[in-house]
């Protein structure tokens, strides 16, 4: 997977959220990709000074773990609710970053769609 650029980055990222059930895709007032589920964010990307940004939805003891890796870093403004971002993320990041992005819609997603997660990929 070789990923050049914000846009081949987005394009990752819809791969991965849309293909959770019902996930979508909104742009929300600071212009950012948000991917929600049942009107909850798990997922937002965006562009900043460093290039493509994207944050997930954590817990924070998660959060805390991911931390102590160099490109990790606490969202600003919501971190402290456990958010985490990443800039640029390299091929390697990406797979970690799949299974990480799962996690945030298990943690935004109604209890019937995470039963039906579990019992599909458990």
């Amino acid at each position: 997977m070789k990923l050049h650029g914000a846009a081949d980055m987005l394009d990752n990222v819809r791969t991965i959220c849309l293909a959770l059930p019902e996930a979508v895709e909104i742009i929300d007032g600071f212009g950012h990709n948000t991917f929600k589920i049942n009107g909850k964010s798990f997922v937002i990307s965006g562009e900043n000074n460093k290039g493509f940004s994207l944050s997930f939805k954590s817990d924070r003891e998660t959060q805390e773990l991911l931390l102590q890796k160099e490109y990790f870093y606490k969202t600003p403004y919501i971190g402290q609710h456990g958010w985490v971002s990443v800039n640029n993320p390299d091929e390697e990041v990406w797979e970690e970053l799949t299974g990480l992005i799962q996690e945030a819609y298990l943690r935004a997603a109604p209890k019937r769609l995470v039963k039906k997660w579990n019992e599909l990929h458990y």
